[in-house]
C-alpha cells in the first residue's frame, strides 16, 4: 500500500516538473476531461502541514501539486508577492499596444511607471478608468496597465504594468477549496531601497498601499464563496530580534497591515520572520521576543500568524540538542561558519530561540514554525535550487524530522519553504525526491518534548509528538527499551512510561514497527 503511495507521489512530483502550461478556461468546474479525478484522501500525514508554492498556469499541473501536497498531510499553501518594482527592471517583458508603449498614454501625464510581473488574471474590477487601464495582448502575454490616481481625470498618473503569464494564482484557490486546504496569497512586496536593498523604499510606500488596496478588493471579488481564501502573506522578510525606533520594515508592515484590515477584515496575516544565530552577525535567543512583540503590533486588529524561520536551511541556526555545545558543527553547516564548534559559531540552536518567542507571544497571534527544506549549500550527485542565487542543496527526511524536533512542543504549525524544488527534485529520474521520502517514512515517530512525571506512584517519563501510538521507548545510555502503557492524541501525541531518570536521550518505536530518525536529546538537568 505504502509502495503505491510512493509511486503515485513520484508521479505527481515528474508531472509537476514536466507539464507544459497550457490556455486554460476560467470556470474551474468541471474539471476538465485531461486532468485525472482529484483523489482527496491524505495518505502519508506528516508533522509539516504547510507549504510555500509557486502558481501555474495549469490547472492540470495545479492540481496534481495540490494533491501531492495534500496527500502528504498539507492543508496549507503560501505564495511569495510579486516585487512592487520602482526601478527599471530588465527582465519585465516587452508591452506594445496601438504602435506605442504601454507605459504611454495618449492625453496623459504619466509621472511614475511601477512594473509587477505576477501569476494570475485580475478580475474586470481592476479596469476603472475607461482609456487608461486597459487588459492588453502583447508580445503572447497579458498585461493589466492600471493608474493609481485616486481620480480618473488627474492632472498626472502613476501607472503600474503588470504582466502575467495566467491565472495560477486563481487555479491555486480554486484546486485548494477542492481539497479543503487554505491559501495565504503573498502581498505586493514593496520597492527596495537601491542603497539598502534588505529595506522598503518608503518613497513608494503611498504608491504601493494604494496598488495592494486594489488587488485585495479584486481577491475579495474573485475568491468570494472559495473557501481556500484565507488571508495573506507578507512577502517583505526581516529578521525577529529588537528594533530600533522607527524601523522601516516594521512602518511598512503597520502601512500595508492596514490596508489588509480595511479591504478584508477578518483575513489572517501570515508573517515569516528569520533569525540569524551566528556569532558576530546575529543575535541572541534574548532579542526574539521584543521581536515577535513588534511584528504583532503591526496586526491592525487581525488575526496573525508568525512563523519563525528556522535557520537550518540558510546555515544561520542549528538544531543540535543541549549538552552538544562543545561538539562540532554539522558537516552541512561547515561552509558556512566554518569548522568550529556549535557555541563557537553560534549563539544557541533553534530551540532556544523558539522557546523564548513560545514565552511571549502576543494576543491575537499564533505562532507557528517555518522549517527550511534545504541545505546551505549542494552536494555532488544532490538535486537542488540552482536559480535564483545562491545554489541550495536538498535536506533529507532525517533532517526534517530533526528540524520538527527541534520546534518543540510550542508552534500550533509547522510550514516549510518550499515545496518545489525542494521536495519534489529528484537527483535521476529513478530516485526519490523528498516528498517520496516522507511518504515512505511518514510513520516514522518524532519526539518533541520529554518530562518526567510519576503517575500512581511511580516515577516515568511523558513524552510528546508524532506516530507515538503503541511500541516503546529506549533510553541512552544503556539501551533500556520500556513499553509505553498510556497515550493521548490530541495535537500532539502524547505517551507515558514508567522509567526513572537520568537520561540523555529516547527515541520511540511505535506499533507499527517504525522507529525514531534521531534520538530526543534531554534537556532536563537531574
Amino acid at each position: 500500500m505504502e509502495g503505491a503511495w510512493v509511486h503515485r507521489i513520484l508521479w505527481l512530483v515528474v508531472a509537476v516538473a514536466f507539464v507544459v502550461g497550457m490556455v486554460i478556461p476560467d470556470d474551474p468546474e468541471p474539471v476538465p476531461e485531461e486532468c485525472p479525478a482529484r483523489d482527496t484522501r491524505v495518505a502519508a500525514p506528516y508533522a509539516v502541514t504547510g507549504y510555500w508554492v509557486i502558481p501555474r498556469a495549469d490547472r492540470c499541473v495545479t492540481q496534481r501539486m495540490v494533491e501531492a501536497v495534500h496527500a502528504i498531510g498539507g492543508d496549507t499553501l503560501i505564495t511569495f508577492g510579486p516585487r512592487f518594482n520602482a526601478r527599471q527592471d530588465p527582465d519585465f517583458p516587452d508591452c506594445q499596444v496601438d504602435g506605442r508603449p504601454c507605459a504611454e498614454v495618449p492625453g496623459q501625464r504619466v509621472r511614475q511607471v511601477y512594473t509587477y510581473m505576477t501569476g494570475e488574471e485580475f478580475g474586470p474590477g481592476m479596469l476603472r478608468c475607461p482609456g487608461i487601464d486597459r487588459r492588453i495582448e502583447s508580445g503572447g502575454r497579458t498585461f493589466f496597465r492600471l493608474t493609481l490616481a485616486e481620480s480618473c481625470a488627474a492632472a498626472e498618473h502613476d501607472l503600474v504594468l503588470a504582466s502575467t503569464d495566467g491565472d495560477g494564482l486563481g487555479n491555486l484557490m480554486r484546486e485548494a477549496s477542492a481539497y479543503g486546504m487554505t491559501v495565504y496569497p503573498g502581498l505586493p512586496a514593496a520597492s527596495q531601497r537601491e542603497d539598502k536593498p534588505w529595506e522598503p523604499d518608503a518613497a513608494h510606500t503611498a504608491a504601493l498601499n494604494a496598488f495592494t488596496a486594489r488587488v485585495l478588493a479584486d481577491y475579495r471579488t474573485r475568491f468570494a464563496g472559495l473557501s481556500a481564501f484565507g488571508g495573506v502573506y507578507q512577502s517583505f522578510e526581516l529578521a525577529m530580534r529588537a528594533r530600533a525606533d522607527r524601523d522601516p520594515i516594521i512602518s511598512l508592515y503597520t502601512a500595508q497591515h492596514a490596508v489588509v484590515a480595511a479591504v478584508l477584515p477578518g483575513k489572517r496575516i501570515v508573517v515569516s520572520p528569520y533569525i540569524d544565530a551566528r556569532r558576530g552577525r546575529g543575535f541572541p535567543p534574548s532579542q526574539v521576543a521584543e521581536g515577535l512583540a513588534d511584528i504583532a503590533g503591526t496586526r491592525a486588529g487581525l488575526p496573525m500568524a508568525v512563523a519563525v524561520q528556522d535557520g537550518r536551511g540558510t546555515g544561520k541556526v542549528p538544531v543540535h540538542g543541549p549538552g552538544e555545545d562543545d561538539a562540532k558543527v554539522a558537516p552541512r553547516l561547515v561552509p558556512v561558519v566554518g569548522d568550529v564548534t556549535n557555541a563557537q559559531a553560534y549563539y544557541g540552536p533553534t530551540s532556544a530561540y523558539v522557546e523564548a518567542a513560545a514565552g511571549r507571544v502576543p494576543e491575537g497571534v499564533e505562532l507557528w514554525v517555518n522549517v527550511e527544506g534545504f541545505e546551505p549549500s549542494p552536494a555532488a550527485g544532490e538535486c537542488g535550487r540552482a536559480d535564483p542565487l545562491p545554489p541550495r542543496g536538498r535536506a533529507s527526511k532525517a533532517r526534517l524530522d530533526q528540524q520538527v524536533m527541534a520546534s518543540g512542543p510550542h508552534p500550533v504549525k509547522i510550514i516549510s519553504y518550499g515545496w518545489d524544488p525542494f521536495f519534489t527534485c529528484q537527483a535521476r529520474y529513478d530516485t526519490p525526491s523528498l516528498a517520496d521520502d516522507i511518504a515512505a517514512g511518514w510513520q516514522q515517530p518524532i519526539i518533541v518534548n520529554a518530562v518526567p512525571q510519576a503517575r500512581d506512584g511511580r516515577p516515568g517519563v511523558l513524552v510528546e509528538g508524532y506516530h507515538l501510538q503503541g511500541g516503546s521507548l529506549r533510553f541512552e545510555p544503556g539501551g533500556a527499551v520500556v513499553a509505553l502503557e498510556r497515550h493521548s492524541a490530541g495535537r500532539l501525541e502524547s505517551a507515558w512510561v514508567p522509567y526513572a531518570w537520568p537520561w540523555t536521550s529516547v527515541t520511540a518505536t511505535n506499533a507499527a514497527g517504525y522507529s525514531s530518525t534521531s534520538g530526543y536529546a534531554n534537556r532536563e538537568e537531574r
